[in-house]
């Protein structure tokens, strides 16, 4: 046997005995896990789940680890499962008693079912300057600014503002498709809707602050200046209220259904 060919024996020898020599598959897995164990103390039970759901895929071969990452998954869905169910039912019950404000409708044009506020309905505020908010079943919100008078002010954005706090609307431009204007003999309107970012932090700034006196300015060509009114704040803050329990009620019925699924539970 030539001398090259003893070396190479040895040198796969010793690389064998190396690599048998180190940690084993389930050594390394019970690490992960240990790891697992030590978020779940620190509530962090999205990274848990992550180191859970690598053993398997890393040390298949560790069936002890493996087992406990299974089981050890399965209590934290089953705990997940419970909490969320909970909280799905009082989010139910809280938008349940919010939706007794408003009046809901879809009418032909509606893609979805639209929320007015009782104290809102625009029949009754034809005539007045005033903001209105808007929602839908889906949880989306926005508002518009209904400006009534005998002038034109062409007006593109809103602030609303108590002293030095303030909240302003990006612009919406007049030839804009929800910058609408009309009139009817002396009698001017203009509603210019703010949606798809351009409200701002208009609505969440009135909701947080409906016990302030709270102003508002039609920007525009001209100014023109408005107290909002105690109803109007508070539809803000109710509609406000409601489009974050509707949202939160879809994201929890889509986390039940998926650890349902998880957990293979029947419907």
């Amino acid at each position: 046997m030539g001398i090259h060919r003893v070396t190479l024996l040895v040198l796969t020898a010793l690389a064998i005995t190396i690599v048998s020599c180190g940690p084993s598959q389930e050594e390394l897995a019970r690490v992960k896990l240990d790891r697992a164990n030590v978020f779940l103390q620190n509530q962090d039970t999205t990274r848990a789940l992550l180191e859970l759901d690598s053993i398997p895929v890393l040390f298949p071969k560790a069936s002890y680890s493996v087992g406990a990452a299974k089981n050890l998954k399965d209590d934290i869905q089953w705990d997940l499962l419970h909490r969320y169910e909970n909280e799905l039912d009082s989010v139910k019950i809280q938008i349940e008693i919010l939706e007794k404000n408003f009046i809901k409708e879809k009418t032909e044009y509606d893609k979805y079912v639209e929320y007015t506020h009782k104290r809102q309905d625009f029949d009754r505020r034809w005539n007045k300057s005033f903001l209105k908010v808007h929602l839908d079943e889906r949880g989306e919100i926005y508002f518009s600014s209904n400006y009534h008078s005998e002038q034109w002010i062409n007006h593109t954005g809103i602030r609303v503002y108590d002293g030095p706090d303030q909240a302003k609307t990006d612009r919406v431009e007049l030839d804009d498709a929800n910058n609408h204007r009309s009139d009817f003999m002396e009698a001017k309107w203009e509603r210019v809707t703010f949606r798809d970012g351009k409200e701002n932090d208009v609505i969440e700034f009135i909701a947080n602050n409906t016990g302030r006196r709270l102003k508002a300015v039609f920007l525009g060509e001209k100014y023109y200046y408005i107290i909002l009114e105690e109803y109007d704040k508070r539809a803000f803050r109710e509609a406000y209220l409601l489009s974050k329990a509707i949202k939160r009620r879809t994201w929890l019925e889509e986390q039940t259904e998926s650890l349902e699924a998880a957990l293979q539970i029947d419907g």
